[in-house]
């Protein structure tokens, strides 16, 4: 009798053994954002250009934005509209304005490239200012945001 007591003993625990459990699957990656419309962003725009972690505004411009990737310009205060290059990248409108002079460093020539997304209905995103000095300050990291104009 001692046997089978041990038998169903062993058989008991094995069978409540808790063991491992099964290893979890990873959660599956979230789905790419939509390619960026152009369509959707044409028309113009209030953009602001704020240093990193900051709210202070530097500059105030006025970006028109078309269907395609054509005829896409800045027009900073004071200034004829200067054109940007475009390129629509996953969903994201990648931009670059050739030597300009700047508004904030008198005599300093300066070209940006900018990376925005649509966002709740704003244009936000990066833009890098490199300046044509050689100094430590020859590079500005900036912050865009953009609304439409009514």
């Amino acid at each position: 009798m001692s046997r089978l007591a041990l038998v169903t003993a062993l058989a008991f625990c094995a069978a409540c053994g808790g063991g491992e459990k099964p290893a979890e699957a990873p959660a599956p990656a979230p789905p790419a954002p939509a390619p960026i419309n152009l369509a959707d962003v044409s028309g113009e725009w209030t953009v602001r250009a704020m240093a990193e972690g900051t709210d202070s505004t530097l500059v105030t411009y006025t970006l028109t934005a078309t269907a395609d990737t054509t005829g896409w310009t800045i027009t900073l205060p004071n200034r004829p509209p200067m054109p940007m290059q475009i390129a629509a990248s996953g969903d994201s409108v990648v931009g670059t304005v050739a030597p300009y002079e700047s508004v904030l460093r008198k005599g300093v020539t300066v070209s940006t490239h900018s990376v925005l997304r649509l966002l709740d209905g704003k244009l936000v995103g990066t833009t890098v200012a490199r300046y044509s000095t050689t100094g430590a300050d020859s590079v500005a990291n900036l912050r865009t945001e953009g609304v439409r104009k009514q």
